[in-house]
């Protein structure tokens, strides 16, 4: 869908331009909906187990920003761009990494773990990195107004729907399976309304982003391995780091860009996101076919 979204939105971009000044209200949407499917377990796991979340989270918040900071020297990008992608890597991690986790037979209650702690300390981390990273470039990275809007985007949405959950209990169990579908929704009319403001800018740039965004999706993804394998984890959770460290929330990054940088700077993270959710799929389908050739013998 995203992918489908992308070209329509490439080709006809008006309707996602017409609906642009919505973007941050249905971001706030989407962590609404991913509030509303937490649990109190959640949050206790963390508790329970704090040296490996502390692990998983600081490789979070270091591996992708300096990835992404090393990638733009290399490849020279333009400034927007630059900040772009490291507004991108400096994103918490993405909620579509529990599901990845699952389906690689990975261990999912460490990724909802990672993701849940990665999102609540993203408001100030996520504007934090961005600020000292980007500061050899020409752009005015707005630090209080990019941490003020991840508080009423994120935390804030995603607490209400937690708290409604918690409240409402049975009630919200039946309409449960609706809000991942509503997040799910709103991220790719995101990414799409990235594509529609660039149309024009698209054809300049693509082979220079892809290639960035590539690079910095395969590091993420074999550093998180590498995390997991020099702390001695066992294989179900080197492979959640895998997948955790390598999705990022760029559909986070690209409602900041849009608000802050200028539509160029969300470009990164808008391809970001086609890029990590082809990647992700195609790693958690080979584990889970491993997984399940290693049950059948």
């Amino acid at each position: 869908w995203v992918v489908i979204f992308g070209v329509v939105a490439y080709f006809w971009p008006k309707p996602f331009v017409f609906l642009g000044p919505c973007n941050k209200l249905f971001f706030s949407l989407t962590m609404f909906g991913i509030g509303a499917v937490l649990r109190v377990e959640d949050f206790r796991r963390i508790i329970e187990k704090p040296v490996i979340v502390l692990i998983g989270s600081a490789a979070q918040f270091t591996i992708m920003p300096l990835g992404a900071f090393v990638t733009t020297r290399l490849l020279g990008l333009p400034d927007e761009l630059a900040v772009g992608l490291i507004l991108a890597g400096s994103a918490p991690g993405a909620m579509a990494s529990n599901v990845m986790s699952y389906i690689a037979r990975a261990d999912t209650a460490y990724s909802v773990s990672l993701t849940t702690v990665s999102t609540l300390l993203c408001p100030l981390l996520t504007p934090g990195l961005t600020f000292l990273l980007a500061k050899g470039t020409k752009l005015d990275v707005p630090f209080w107004g990019m941490m003020l809007d991840v508080m009423i985007m994120v935390v804030i949405p995603l607490f209400v729907g937690f708290g409604i959950r918690h409240i409402l209990r049975e009630r919200m169990e039946k309409i449960q399976p609706v809000f991942p579908a509503i997040s799910v929704t709103f991220i790719i009319f995101i990414c799409s309304l990235v594509i529609a403001l660039n149309r024009d800018r698209l054809r300049e740039v693509t082979g220079l982003v892809l290639a960035a965004v590539l690079i910095l999706n395969v590091y993420g993804l074999a550093a998180g391995y590498g995390v997991g394998s020099l702390f001695r984890m066992n294989r179900a959770r080197r492979r959640t780091l895998t997948i955790e460290i390598g999705m990022q929330n760029a559909g986070l990054g690209a409602t900041l860009a849009l608000a802050h940088l200028g539509p160029q700077a969300a470009i990164p993270a808008a391809i970001f996101v086609f890029v990590c959710i082809l990647t992700a799929s195609a790693l958690a389908s080979i584990w889970q076919r491993r997984a399940a050739s290693a049950l059948a013998e």
